[in-house]
């Protein structure tokens, strides 16, 4: 792995082609000189203001060209930067810069035309230096900053613009995922620019601003999560959109079911290129542009450099096919959580990340996620996996996303409860989806209790926060 700070790999790139457009959007772009030197240009603000290498700095804003603006420009004086989401409860955030302590929180950069700056800087921070502090989506506890280096970033965005999705600088990538979120701020925005590909830039999702967005820019690349492609084939403006210019799709950040993705490319004729990753150490384990390969009940194999192993509750490994905890080793893991030693200690061991998914890995290298460790429900002296539930649930004509938890119960230590969202037009009663988890489950699995609800709680990048659920 070169030894670079990633942010020089970034300049290198903008200086290949300087003239190329790296952010567009509708009304607007900047090509790579432009972003560059506006860059430079609020790295000398911080260094007015004395902010440089180990000090943390906060951006709450959406996606726009002043986000990029900003990351760079902090990446040039040495900071981490700490990209947080602009929708943020006032109560969250003051308790996130609480813990994050930043030097300066940024919530707008000018971006127009002034004398930006082709001048030299001082060096950046060392490869090794913290570059990210990303907080956890907290889908079943408190959120953690996890603090991620310059080689952990340049690994991550080459394996996203390389074998994940063959990017090349004729490429326009969507950038429509939050960038405060690993996801989107790696696959949508950091990957494209290192690759010289154009991003374009959407500061909130809707299916037809999508879609419109997709036709002006002629966007090839689509990373979304699975309720955004839900979304889109539930609109109405999905039959007379453009899409002839998209090579694929990537999902990520909460599972996207084989069902959904079959479905998206049958319709639009487009593949989803599902993966698994998580804030802590990015996406680990990916379909591949250049593997047709599709596997319905797998999340994809390990992508190059990455190990993965499946271990039991001593942490010896598992022969194939076998299910225990999946255990990742890759260069794009976190260094630490920020100011928690012991929760570091908990998930970091010997190069190893403890993910506490439980997964199975086939002689092929297959990785198939048979449910979360820490959220498997102990009924009656039965362990119940939540993901097999909410398999069945889903499976249901009616049910468009479920979510399946153990609530405590007196006799049995804890009861199968399952919270349910129906599709457009779609019926079903409680006592239906009980009878139909009966029909289908063993009789200490099925959920005594289903709540129906307009919608389940979600984080930025669409994952089902259990956490809320139940309370």
């Amino acid at each position: 792995m070169t030894a670079e700070n990633f942010v020089s790999q970034l300049e290198r790139r903008a200086g290949e082609a300087p003239d190329s457009p790296a952010l567009v959007w509708a009304g607007g772009a900047l090509t790579r000189r432009e972003l560059d030197r506006r860059a430079n240009a609020f790295a000398r603000r911080l260094r007015a203001e004395a902010i440089g290498p180990g000090d943390r700095v906060a951006l709450s804003m959406p996606n726009r060209a002043a986000f990029a603006v900003a990351l760079l420009g902090g990446w040039k004086v040495g900071a981490a930067m700490a990209p947080l989401n602009p929708l943020t409860a006032s109560q969250e955030l003051d308790r996130i810069l609480g813990h994050l302590a930043p030097a300066k929180l940024v919530e707008d950069v000018e971006t127009e035309a002034h004398p930006g700056t082709d001048q030299a800087h001082p060096p950046p921070a060392p490869a090794a230096s913290p570059a990210l502090i990303l907080y956890t989506s907290g889908t079943t506890g408190e959120p953690k900053g996890a603090v991620l280096s310059h080689e952990a970033l340049a690994f991550a965005n080459r394996s996203w613009a390389g074998p994940v999705m063959a990017l090349t600088p004729e490429d326009v990538v969507l950038g429509a995922l939050p960038f405060c979120h690993s996801y989107g701020l790696n696959g949508a925005l950091l990957a494209p620019l290192l690759a010289g590909a154009s991003v374009a830039l959407l500061a909130r999702f809707a299916p037809e601003d999508a879609l419109a967005a997709i036709a002006r820019h002629r966007v090839t690349v689509l990373p979304g999560v699975a309720t955004m492609f839900r979304r889109l084939l539930d609109s109405p403006a999905l039959a007379g959109a453009d899409l002839s210019s998209v090579r694929l799709a990537t999902s990520g950040a909460a599972p996207c079911p084989w069902a959904l993705a079959e479905e998206w490319r049958r319709r639009t004729g487009i593949r989803i290129l599902r993966g698994y990753g998580m804030t802590e150490l990015f996406r680990a384990i990916s379909y591949l542009a250049a593997d047709p390969t599709d596997v319905p009940d797998a999340i994809g194999r390990a992508v190059p450099g990455v190990a993965l192993r499946v271990v039991n509750d001593e942490g010896a490994p598992l022969p194939p096919g076998e299910p225990g905890e999946l255990w990742i080793k890759t260069p794009a893991a976190m260094s630490a959580y920020l100011a928690a030693p012991e929760e570091t200690r908990a998930v970091l061991a010997g190069g190893w990340f403890r993910t506490g998914d439980l997964a199975t890995i086939g002689p092929d290298g297959w990785v198939r996620i048979v449910g979360r460790k820490r959220e498997l429900i102990l009924r009656g002296g039965y362990s119940v996996v939540p993901a097999e539930v909410e398999g069945i649930l889903l499976s249901h004509p009616a049910v468009a996303e479920a979510a399946v938890i153990g609530v405590a119960h007196v006799e049995l230590g804890e009861e199968v409860t399952a919270f349910v969202s129906l599709r457009a037009g779609g019926t079903a009663r409680p006592e239906e989806l009980i009878a139909y988890c009966r029909d289908r489950l063993a009789a200490y699995k099925y959920p005594r209790r289903v709540s129906i609800m307009a919608e389940l709680p979600r984080s930025g990048t669409g994952k089902i926060l259990k956490s809320r659920l139940g309370a």
